[in-house]
């Protein structure tokens, strides 16, 4: 199989350039009407089998990756760490390399830890997709955010977002920070001190310590979950302290005297990091974001799987068949 213009595998944002970041966007666009027909598929990937292989909970993006699968008419397999073999043992290798000898064609796999999507991408030939690999990146997740941006704005050059939250458990912040970097914007974080990477500063973002600053700075807000169950430490004093001191409520988007989109990548902690005023408010974009999440999605497997960016709205027709 040739590579696709994206190469053989999508393990993060940080190795694309702005046009690869943009033919995905742009790849997506087309995409999107598919969903709003009264049947949902196109023969694009058929024949191909694609094996979801999730070793952390996950729904929105598992059943997302899924949908975009179906779509394309693919035949996904989704495989759980839960029942798979390596509770007894097996090794990740070993796991994907028996998947392989089935016959697949790609490997969509979240992982807890940073790194495992490239260990695995560089031990098989199947494309691997990174759904998110511990604290290091979750590429899809900041593309459907970049193209949630692009259609409010229309163009990210120049656009100022801000992180806010735990920035140091997320693999989101980072595939935004670089995706909206190579593509012009502004970036900023903002949230304690704790909940700050060490090494932020070299990433070329703006840090706020009060929420009221980054909301009076910023065009969009990405309000961050707290990632509690990463936390084995005290990094902040309580849940009601944070949403005290930075939780994106409507007094503080009042107070900024204009209108700031508000995005989460979900699931969302109601109360702590976002109020439930402001994530279902008319400036949040958070469902918008699901939406964009298969477009993306159905992007990424089209063009890993070798189709061409300039057929595939011939693709949303039925009239291209993809590589395969």
């Amino acid at each position: 199989m040739t590579p696709g213009p994206l190469g053989k595998d999508l393990l993060g944002l940080e190795p694309l350039s702005g046009d690869q970041i943009r033919l995905i966007l742009d790849t997506a666009e087309p995409f999107k009407e598919i969903s709003e027909r009264a049947i949902k598929k196109v023969p694009t990937l058929r024949g191909a089998t694609i094996v979801n292989l999730f070793f952390e909970p996950s729904t929105r993006t598992r059943v997302s990756f899924e949908f975009a699968e179906k779509r394309l008419s693919a035949d996904p397999v989704n495989v759980a760490a839960s029942s798979s073999s390596v509770t007894k043992g097996e090794t990740l290798v070993d796991t994907a390399r028996n998947l392989e000898a089935m016959r697949i064609d790609m490997v969509v796999m979240r992982h807890g830890a940073s790194g495992a999507a490239q260990f695995l991408a560089e031990r098989i030939e199947s494309n691997v997709i990174n759904a998110g690999d511990g604290t290091h990146e979750h590429p899809t997740q900041g593309l459907l955010d970049l193209l949630t941006l692009r259609d409010r704005f229309t163009t990210l050059e120049g656009l100022k977002v801000c992180l806010c939250g735990d920035v140091l458990h997320s693999r989101v912040a980072r595939s935004n920070i670089w995706g909206l970097t190579k593509m012009g914007a502004q970036v900023a974080v903002c949230g304690p001190r704790s909940l700050l990477p060490n090494a932020i500063d070299e990433m070329g973002v703006t840090i706020f310590d009060h929420i009221e600053d980054a909301i009076g700075w910023a065009d969009a807000l990405n309000v961050l979950r707290l990632q509690l169950e990463r936390m084995t430490a005290g990094y902040i004093p309580s849940l009601r302290e944070y949403n005290r001191v930075f939780g994106v409520t409507r007094e503080r988007l009042d107070r900024a005297g204009r209108d700031v989109l508000i995005l989460h990548p979900g699931p969302m902690n109601r109360g702590v990091e976002i109020d439930s005023d402001v994530a279902d408010g008319p400036f949040s974009v958070i469902l918008d974001q699901v939406t964009n999440g298969v477009a993306i999605r159905m992007a990424v497997l089209y063009l890993l799987s070798g189709g061409r960016p300039e057929l595939a709205e011939a693709a949303k027709g039925g009239g291209a068949g993809g590589a395969r």
